[in-house]
Formats: structure tokens, C-alpha cells, sequence
């Protein structure tokens, strides 16, 4: 048998939305963030880390609901797994913000940029078809949603890898190297995490469905 809430009970849905709504603004954030000058870096790169607490509040929030919940709407192990790899993404956003800092890098790269757009991008498709959850009659909205976030995924990889390449191909030093490698593995890991988040939902749709 399957089970949906009613319709006046819509918490999980709203902390669902709150919690892509709010990794879509730190995505904005970070292709800002790696637009701008260079003026006040420190500053501005403390905003992720508001991101990312209200962030791991909407999981707690999550998860305290489910522990409190004997009926849910979806599978519980979806529903937890959901908040977790969410949760997963926005850190890696943090965290790519946090070592332009912490390593005292230069201005991104223009691969650098191309990840956090494509961040951007995936982050933008998970906040839209999110409301569609609500409503099994949306459920093709959000597999087609899933098709174009695993595109996004495959175009990453490809920056990723020419990324890489040209970083072991011009690289002075091997400090330099690190740094940028370890920025560059936090965007592709924010867009492989986007695509575990899709997965998820279309999983959810198809049991559902």
C-alpha cells in the first residue's frame, strides 16, 4: 500500500523546497563569488558557511520529523537518504568556496567558472522540479527534470577531465597543482552529488508512480 500525506500536512515537502531553494542561492552565490574582483574574498566567503548551517538545519529538521512520523509520505530510507546527499551537495559548494580562500588562490579559472555554472545549473533543476513531489499527476515533470540534471553531470565531467589535463600540463609547481585540483574535484563532486539527489527523486517517482 502507498501512502501520501494529506494534503494539509506538507512539512517534508516544504523543508524539501526550503532545502533546494536555499542550495540554489548559495550556487548563485558561488558563480557571483567567483565572477567578482577578488575585493573582500574573505568576507564574502563567509556566507557559504551561513548556507551551509541552514543547510544541515533543514536535514536535522528532516530527520527529526521522520523519527517523529509513523506514517510518511514517501519510503523512509528515501526520504533520509534525500536529506543526507542534499545536504552532501551544499558542503562541497561551501567547500569550494572555503579553499579559493584557505589556499589563497588566484582568480578561477575559466574551467573553475564552467563548474560553478554547471553547479549552478543543476542546482536551478532540482529547485524547480522539487514542488512537483507534491503531486503524482507532475511526476513526468520531475523524470524529465532527472534526464536534463544527468546531462549536466556528463557536460561536468567533460570540463573536469580538460580541467585536469591542462592543469598537469601547465603547472609550475606542485603546490599549485594540488590546490587547483582539489577545487576543481570539489565542483565536480558538488555535480556528481546533484545527480545522486536526481537519482533519488526518480527512484521516488518510479516506486510511486
Amino acid at each position: 500500500m502507498k501512502f501520501f500525506l494529506a494534503p494539509r500536512d506538507t512539512q517534508f515537502y516544504d523543508l524539501f523546497e526550503q532545502d533546494a531553494a536555499n542550495l540554489l542561492e548559495a550556487a548563485q552565490a558561488l558563480v557571483a563569488f567567483f565572477n567578482d574582483s577578488g575585493h573582500d574574498r574573505e568576507e564574502k566567503a563567509r556566507m557559504f558557511k551561513a548556507y551551509e548551517e541552514r543547510g544541515d538545519h533543514f536535514t536535522h529538521e528532516i530527520i527529526k520529523r521522520l523519527h517523529r512520523t509513523f506514517v510518511t509520505p514517501i519510503d523512509r530510507e528515501d526520504i533520509a537518504q534525500f536529506a543526507h546527499t542534499l545536504d552532501s551537495v551544499m558542503d562541497f559548494v561551501e567547500a569550494a568556496a572555503r579553499t579559493l580562500v584557505l589556499y589563497k588562490m588566484t582568480e578561477p579559472t575559466p574551467y573553475a567558472c564552467q563548474l560553478a555554472h554547471i553547479v549552478l545549473g543543476v542546482a536551478e533543476k532540482l529547485n524547480e522540479i522539487m514542488p512537483s513531489l507534491r503531486d503524482r499527476k507532475q511526476f513526468a515533470r520531475i523524470l524529465r527534470g532527472c534526464v536534463d540534471v544527468n546531462r549536466l553531470e556528463n557536460e561536468a565531467d567533460d570540463v573536469h577531465h580538460a580541467a585536469q589535463a591542462e592543469l598537469f600540463e601547465t603547472s609550475k609547481d606542485a603546490f599549485s597543482l594540488i590546490k587547483w585540483r582539489e577545487l576543481y574535484q570539489h565542483l565536480e563532486n558538488a555535480t556528481d552529488l546533484g545527480e545522486d539527489v536526481a537519482n533519488i527523486l526518480e527512484g521516488i517517482v518510479l516506486k510511486h508512480a
